[in-house]
């Protein structure tokens, strides 16, 4: 059972709970006053004031915290891991094992903003299982949630009506032979479990907010959100600071686009060499279908429409083998996408209805849905991966295999990886460090010698290679050709299209995309889909989709792009409403309906959007997703 109470075996936790108990009832009777009457400096009488959070709006400048006590609480341990999907989960489970063969004692915390394991993971997700294979040669035994293994790969190139088959040759990235289709929400739960057995403390419903710095500038670990702050950035009675988790070394291991990750790319410049990472947007559905259409083991994925040539994407369509009819749905698009009238949930919508689709899910109960985005620069975009005090692992740097549509396997691997750089060093009795945290070059090393790094490197060229005049035909022709037959051996490297939020045109340049309303069978409108992914926040915190500039939303993207958030954004969380007084239009922002995809960072134009961690626990529910 995953531990919910923080920092348990910390030497300083009772006097810390004991303090925080102190505090609250020194704030419960002298609760500062509520100043309704003081203006925000980071709003203005012309633009309502959307952005409340105290990244934006400093609380030292704020009347209403004068009085506040601010003291944060520190824990120490060998090695903080933050985020709990396959990356980090691997890389504790590895170090414990080191530890326990080596009968050493080393403290590992990972931290998880989801409410339990799992709960905010989503992909496909068809699983390669080289790096389960390395990280426990009896998974089976142990009872890992690998229910499926391929028996059928299909591929499509699709029309508005047909599909013409593809096939899938033997060595092509596609080919699924071996692998296993997977939730991999459960698969990253039993990960869970293997570390606690292992001795790992894991810690859900606490979301890393601030990366921790030493005064030689190493990191020395992180800081937990604060808790109790009202949406308009007041604290409440019940306020609580977050504590701090010091380390030796603190891993990395928030997903794709990492928001304590982007800190640590200007911090360390660790983007100074490599190109700009470029994205793409997953949503994702499970169905419950007739099980006279059930073909488990079953493996779909095509290319085409309803994306025009120059809109890179995809789909896959799983059939699941767990006890009842269950199929795994989904649409990718790339985020470096051009018109700003295109809309990936509406995309997904309407692929349901093509002929070749349709017939699996007719008859069928839709019970999930969620999106995420993910990494697909490949080995182009791949950052620097250490530094003073930390470790970049899994796809916060971004180790996914595009063509392959495959992350898992190689976020695992970098996190084992990471974990036998790091032993040595933390268990040395001479720690000898140049840094106050410790530096590990040896990881980015081992990884430049891995089957990791053998394999984004000759799948290279795939994903930029559809930026051509022909597009998704002239990237399946170089596929076909330069990679079936060279195995990316070519002596040149191509590079993508540059930062995908200044890919977008000017709405008057572009032609609106009309789509079909949905018919509640096939088709769904966003609302009631957003209803399916158990998201929830609490609803009296500050925003945690957070503008540098409240004006802008109005001035910029609503002007020249016709509010593309709109359509971006998977979860209705943003759109343009009248003003109150009847004359112009205001953005708002619906923070609770966030399923954390981070798409609105990524690509909205003017790049004034910052996602930041909401409480602890707030988000998406997924069930195995």
């Amino acid at each position: 059972m995953l531990i919910h109470t923080m920092f348990p075996a910390s030497r300083y936790s009772i006097q810390a709970q004991r303090c925080i108990r102190a505090l609250k009832t020194v704030k419960a009777d002298h609760a500062p006053p509520q100043l309704y009457t003081w203006r925000w400096k980071c709003s203005s009488a012309v633009t309502p004031r959307i952005t409340s959070h105290y990244t934006i709006c400093p609380r030292d400048k704020d009347p209403r915290w004068e009085g506040v006590e601010m003291e944060r609480f520190a824990d120490e341990a060998d090695v903080v891991i933050v985020g709990g999907g396959p990356a980090g989960l691997s890389a504790a489970i590895r170090l414990k094992q080191l530890a326990n063969e080596q009968e050493k004692d080393l403290r590992v915390c990972l931290v998880e903003k989801a409410s339990q394991i799992g709960a905010h993971t989503l992909s496909g997700a068809c699983l390669e299982p080289s790096a389960l294979n390395e990280l426990f040669s009896d998974w089976k035994e142990r009872g890992a949630p690998l229910n499926t293994p391929v028996t059928e790969d299909v591929f499509s190139l699709l029309t508005k009506k047909y599909r013409i088959p593809v096939p899938m040759l033997p060595g092509l990235p596609m080919n699924n032979h071996g692998n296993y289709i997977v939730r991999l929400g459960h698969f990253v739960r039993w990960l869970g479990e293997q570390a606690e057995e292992l001795g790992v403390e894991i810690y859900p419903g606490y979301a890393a907010a601030e990366v921790l710095f030493h005064e030689d500038g190493s990191v020395k670990g992180i800081a937990t959100n604060d808790v109790g702050i009202a949406k308009d950035g007041s604290p409440k009675d019940v306020f609580e600071r977050g504590m701090e988790l010091h380390a030796k070394v603190t891993l990395f291991g928030e997903g794709c686009h990492g928001h304590l990750a982007k800190q640590l790319y200007r911090q360390f410049n660790l983007r100074e060499n490599c190109e700009p990472q470029t994205y793409a947007i997953g949503l994702k559905e499970v169905w419950l279908i007739d099980e006279k259409k059930w073909r488990p083991g079953r493996v779909e994925h095509s290319v085409g429409w309803p994306l025009n040539r120059n809109t890179y994407g995809g789909s896959f369509l799983y059939h699941l083998n767990e006890g009842e009819p269950l199929v795994a749905l989904g649409f990718v698009v790339g985020l470096d996408y051009t018109n700003p009238y295109l809309s990936p949930f509406r995309e997904f919508q309407r692929w349901k209805h093509h002929p070749f689709i349709a017939k699996t899910l007719e008859g069928g109960n839709r019970i999930a849905y969620g999106a995420r985005a993910l990494n697909e620069g490949g080995y182009q975009c791949l950052p620097k991966v250490t530094f003073p005090g930390g470790m970049l692992i899994g796809c916060s740097p971004g180790f996914m295999n595009v063509p392959k549509i495959k992350g898992t396997h190689t976020a695992m691997k970098s996190g084992m990886l990471a974990a036998e750089a790091i032993f040595p060093k933390v268990t040395a009795k001479d720690l000898a460090s140049e840094t106050a945290g410790l530096h590990v070059p040896e990881y980015e090393d081992n990884l430049k010698k891995s089957w990791i790094w053998k394999e984004l490197y000759s799948v290279r060229n795939i994903r930029p290679s559809f930026h051509n005049y022909f597009g998704l035909y002239g990237g399946m022709v170089y596929t076909g050709v330069f990679y079936w037959i060279l195995r990316g051996k070519e002596p040149w490297t191509l590079k993508h299209a540059g930062l995908d939020s200044a890919q977008l045109r000017p709405a008057k340049e572009c032609t609106a995309i009309e789509y079909p309303k949905p018919d509640g069978k096939l088709s769904f409108d966003l609302l009631s889909s957003v209803a399916l992914s158990g998201t929830n926040h609490e609803g009296d915190q500050p925003p945690h989709l957070t503008l540098k500039d409240d004006s802008v939303p109005v001035a910029n993207n609503l002007a020249i792009y016709d509010g593309p958030e709109q359509r971006f954004c998977p979860a209705g969380v943003y759109e343009y409403v009248p003003l109150e007084t009847g004359e112009g239009m205001r953005l708002q922002i619906n923070a609770q309906n966030c399923v954390h995809c981070k798409t609105c960072d990524i690509k909205d134009p003017s790049q004034n959007i910052n996602w930041v961690v909401p409480e602890g626990s707030g988000g998406p529910a997924y069930n195995g997703m």
